[in-house]
């Protein structure tokens, strides 16, 4: 498991098998992969062994120990009240303790989930070869999270992605993204339905958006009580974008985690107008932890802190500069770019052209 992530958790609609802030298994062998699971009954033993396990994987690496201790004090209090005896049901176990805790906190990443196969001790460690097996072959079909490369009218360009792959795979194709979008006057990103992904992907694009190395988000971990600074690079594989022509991102209330990243540090960096929905607001970097033999929870144990804001965009979402539905997006961000080019175009045909898209579009 890459800890250096945060993981989109139940948002399998991705269909990369758990990218998150990363891009792992989230949820090895999950409940989201193959048939419907079948419930099984659970004892006050195997309740109170979940519950005792919740306290003390949040108190031993959640982000923020006030809202740990917080937790560990409704639990508790819960549990002497006799709240959780009447749960018998494994999978309603996973459900009401989900509920507890992301309504407690407000984390989206707040996660336990119920497994009817036995895991593993030695899941913490990261996926085993299967499970790693399944997600490099989830990626591929999903060509790493390029969706699409593309040149709209008036020469703007079009990179939709539905994830940040894993970097490894995703450096020769971000090159020959970018290579095809090298002359492009502008360029949209589209992150609509973009779930998450490594956050060394994210950085790995972002550098070619920019001239000279730039502060991003970092990450603070609270369980290793270290912050990890994360710039662009001084150099990209072929051709850079640079970061003097027009940028527009594109988002939705679908847009989570690693693409959340995206999307805020180019915003704080003043590199790109984003323009659609406020974003899913799932910030916080993590991994899965074991809880007993079939319980595990996503524990969130790092958070980013942006440059400008100090601050991120966990239950918030990236508040878009251009609001406008999911749908429009797209024709909203062309609307703008042709709104600023239609000025300083010299060619009248051209511009007559450019004139009647701004009236169609509006």
């Amino acid at each position: 498991m890459n800890r250096r992530t945060g993981i989109f958790v139940a948002m399998a609609a991705i269909g990369m098998a758990g990218l998150g802030s990363v891009a792992v298994l989230a949820w090895p062998g999950g409940p989201d992969q193959g048939p419907p699971q079948k419930d099984m009954a659970i004892d006050k033993a195997a309740r109170d062994a979940v519950l005792e396990g919740v306290i003390a994987k949040l108190d031993r690496g959640y982000v923020f120990p006030d809202k740990a201790a917080a937790i560990e004090k409704d639990l508790r209090a819960r549990m002497a009240h006799g709240d959780f005896d009447a749960i018998q049901s494994a999978q309603g176990l996973a459900e009401r303790l989900t509920d507890l805790l992301q309504g407690t906190t407000s984390d989206k990443h707040l996660e336990v989930r119920y497994f009817e196969q036995a895991i593993p001790a030695s899941a913490d460690g990261g996926p085993s070869p299967q499970e790693q097996a399944a997600e490099d072959l989830h990626q591929k079909q999903v060509n790493y999270g390029f969706a699409n490369v593309g040149r709209l009218h008036f020469n703007i360009g079009l990179l939709e992605l539905h994830a940040f792959g894993r970097p490894q795979h995703t450096v020769e194709r971000t090159a020959a993204a970018m290579s095809l979008l090298g002359d492009t006057d502008a360029l949209i990103v589209d992150l609509r339905e973009c779930h998450g992904g490594d956050p060394e992907t994210v950085m790995q694009v972002a550098s070619y958006l920019f001239d000279q190395p730039t502060h991003l988000n970092d990450i603070y971990f609270r369980d290793e009580g270290r912050t990890e600074q994360r710039w662009t690079t001084a150099s990209v594989t072929g051709k850079r974008y640079g970061q003097t022509r027009p940028l527009y991102v594109l988002t939705s209330g679908e847009t989570a985690s690693g693409c959340e990243d995206f999307a805020y540090a180019l915003k704080n960096a003043g590199r790109a107008r984003i323009v659609g929905e406020v974003t899913a607001g799932a910030a916080h970097a993590g991994s899965p932890q074991r809880l007993s033999e079939h319980f595990m929870m996503f524990v969130p144990s790092g958070r980013p802190i942006n440059p400008v804001t100090h601050g991120d965009w966990e239950g918030t979402g990236v508040i878009p500069d251009i609001k406008t539905s999911a749908k429009k997006a797209l024709d909203t961000a062309q609307l703008k770019i042709l709104q600023g080019m239609v000025a300083s175009e010299r060619d009248p045909a051209r511009k007559d052209d450019m004139q009647r898209s701004i009236g169609e579009l509006q």
